[in-house]
């Protein structure tokens, strides 16, 4: 089977590459003409541990191919697969421009049955205007070709994505036809072969389950940083409270883990996809608008800690901080928690020296020389004031804490992700200040 895959970002790449890997013919298409000729290089835009090997592997075994020509792409293609960007409008929605027009282009160009699937995140209803779409290029051209639409929404976890394809919890399909469930379950087969099963529904139920998981993740979060606040206020820790709560089997203990908020490309986006989406029913998600207002609070909380130490007075003061991306594994740096400590410290009069093993390089890219860039840990310390820990990188798990407190003005510690045991970090004279940590 031969598959085409538009648009070459995280999802549509991991996805055809990880495809190639089980065997099928994959052609990814992309309008960026340096990315596609990178790729054709062998050399990803992204960073994801494992994609890179995996990608040159499959490119010398000629199972991946590149192109910017959707056109030449589709040529003996039996499913086509949407994976373009659904960035947020204005008013939080989805913006479909890109989903609508790759729809057209396919019927504009399809010459024989095509399975249309939506891997992107889109909100219920998408495949409707999918279908629309296709329809009305046919109608133009004169053609009845048969055709069916689907939704594969994806569940990768930045930094795991590569294990998350290929060993995954479950593979959501809507369909809407035996043709269409046929041919989606001949793809997925060997992963079926492999214990991870596919589960088949309606349409509509696929496009909703992909932001009731994601919306109830963000849940969690901010459900544990507002537990965590609290805790702080009545003298309570939240590790003793987080693994009380984790060991009962109806709660479980993933994404318990309080800290500066959630970032990346997909949470915040997709919460405040669903709630524009209620919103267009007449319908208010309270919860989920409570949830985006402690994510957001939650991200200036490591500020808040610093001004309260040092009583407000922190102007002309340096913070080091350790790590950019939103989290380990990525260079992600979209809605980022450091990108927001960045602008209240500097709006504050403060400088920031900052060091992050990945994503130093896309940092640069958003933001410019608005911080100084570091060459290791130990180096962002040096004669800065106090020390975030905002990026929980396996790297900084070890370090030299009497090195550090030598470096610092103040030897004050703000761990962002409670990465680190507060009593040893004491126990080396440097002031520790966690969060929900007594």
């Amino acid at each position: 089977m031969k598959i085409t895959i538009v648009g070459s970002g995280y999802v549509g790449l991991v996805t055809g590459v990880c495809f190639a890997e089980m065997g099928t013919e994959v052609c990814c298409v992309d309008v960026d003409a340096a990315k596609i000729a990178s790729l054709q290089k062998g050399f990803p835009p992204i960073y994801e541990q494992g994609l890179e090997a995996m990608l040159q592997s499959n490119i010398a075994k000629g199972r991946i191919s590149f192109t910017t020509s959707l056109a030449e792409g589709m040529q003996g293609a039996e499913v086509v697969f949407s994976a373009v960007g659904t960035p947020p409008d204005e008013d939080g929605s989805a913006d479909l421009h890109y989903v609508l027009e790759v729809a057209r282009e396919v019927g504009r160009n399809m010459a024989s049955y095509v399975l249309m699937v939506t891997k992107s995140t889109v909100p219920v209803g998408t495949a409707l205007k999918v279908r629309a779409a296709i329809g009305e290029e046919l109608a133009k051209r004169g053609v009845d070709i048969p055709f069916d639409v689907a939704s594969n929404p994806e569940f990768l976890k930045e930094g795991s994505a590569i294990k998350d394809f290929m060993y995954p919890e479950r593979i959501v399909v809507g369909v809407d036809s035996e043709r269409a469930k046929s041919v989606m379950a001949r793809l997925y087969k060997p992963f079926t072969l492999n214990g991870h099963p596919v589960l088949f529904m309606d349409i509509p139920s696929a496009e909703m389950t992909k932001y009731a998981a994601n919306s109830m993740l963000a849940t969690r979060i901010s459900f544990m940083n507002d537990i965590a606040n609290l805790c702080e206020l009545v003298g309570a820790d939240v590790d003793s409270v987080r693994r009380g709560i984790g060991s009962d089997s109806r709660i479980g203990g993933k994404f318990l883990y309080p800290g500066i908020g959630y970032g990346g490309s997909c949470f915040p986006k997709d919460v405040k996809a669903l709630m524009k989406t209620a919103e267009d029913q007449g319908y208010a998600m309270k919860v989920l608008h409570a949830v985006e207002r402690v994510n957001a609070e939650q991200k200036e909380l490591l500020f808040r800690k610093f001004m309260k130490r040092f009583d407000g007075k922190v102007k002309g003061m340096t913070v080091a901080f350790w790590g950019l991306a939103f989290k380990p594994g990525t260079d992600d740096m979209r809605e980022a928690p450091s990108l927001v400590l960045i602008d209240v410290l500097t709006q504050a009069g403060c400088k920031v020296r900052a060091y992050d093993p990945i994503s130093m390089d896309e940092c640069k890219r958003r933001i410019g020389d608005r911080i100084t860039y570091c060459k290791d840990i130990y180096d962002a310390v040096e004669g800065a004031d106090a020390l975030f820990l905002v990026t929980e990188w396996t790297d900084f798990r070890f370090p030299d804490w009497e090195r550090v407190k030598r470096a610092l003005r103040y030897p004050v510690l703000f761990d962002g992700r409670n990465l680190y045991d507060s009593s040893e970090v004491r126990a080396t004279g440097i002031e520790y200040h966690g969060v929900g940590k007594l």
